[in-house]
């Protein structure tokens, strides 16, 4: 954990009140929304009628795919819709039909990570191929050990505006008092168990 992080960490851990004000439905959930493309996905591309310009890729670590007739696309960090609107549109060019059909499926989801460090079992990096909540998280890192602060965890969250703390209990989702701070987990999501 980066020593900005920490001072982060031991700021928001040293207010206790930080878990009664927090709003916790404001916060993303990745199943809201379309998957957002990233590097080492695997991505299927069809183009109806067209074989040779039908691929399977894999995203690039700078995040693009090379396509035939139209080369390198950016393909990280778009959704799947977005990222078939500028295939079909750069096709166009080369295609006699004006209007190609164009799929774009996600094959293999490899870019959904996070990080789960400090008073559990087994710390490190961790990889799921579905979506997983702050307490499935922590149950793929072995779980709490004997030392940890189960009132004090944090979710640290990379946003546009830089590094945002969430403040979780895992004491309060335990006993169902308080399900939703059993937020779902983002993609570069740091869980920190004190």
């Amino acid at each position: 954990m980066g020593a900005f992080a920490l001072c982060l960490a031991v700021s928001v851990l040293g207010c206790g009140t930080a878990l009664r004000g927090f709003d916790y439905s404001k916060e993303l959930d990745p199943r809201q929304s379309e998957f957002v493309v990233g590097p080492s996905d695997v991505l299927r591309i069809n183009v109806w009628k067209t074989a040779d310009l039908s691929v399977e890729c894999t995203v690039r670590p700078d995040g693009t795919i090379t396509l035939p007739l139209i080369g390198d696309v950016i393909a990280a960090g778009r959704t799947p819709s977005l990222l078939r609107g500028e295939i079909k549109r750069k096709l166009t060019t080369f295609l006699r039909d004006d209007n190609p059909a164009i799929e774009v499926i996600v094959e293999t989801v490899n870019s959904y990570h996070f990080t789960v460090a400090g008073n559990v079992e087994h710390s490190g990096v961790f990889n799921p191929k579905y979506f997983v909540s702050v307490t499935e998280a922590i149950a793929l890192a072995g779980g709490p050990n004997r030392y940890a602060d189960l009132d004090q965890v944090l979710v640290l969250r990379q946003t546009g505006a830089g590094t945002h703390a969430i403040p979780v209990s895992l004491n309060e989702i335990y006993s169902g008092r308080h399900p939703e701070m059993d937020l779902m987990i983002v993609k570069e999501d740091r869980i920190f168990v004190p």
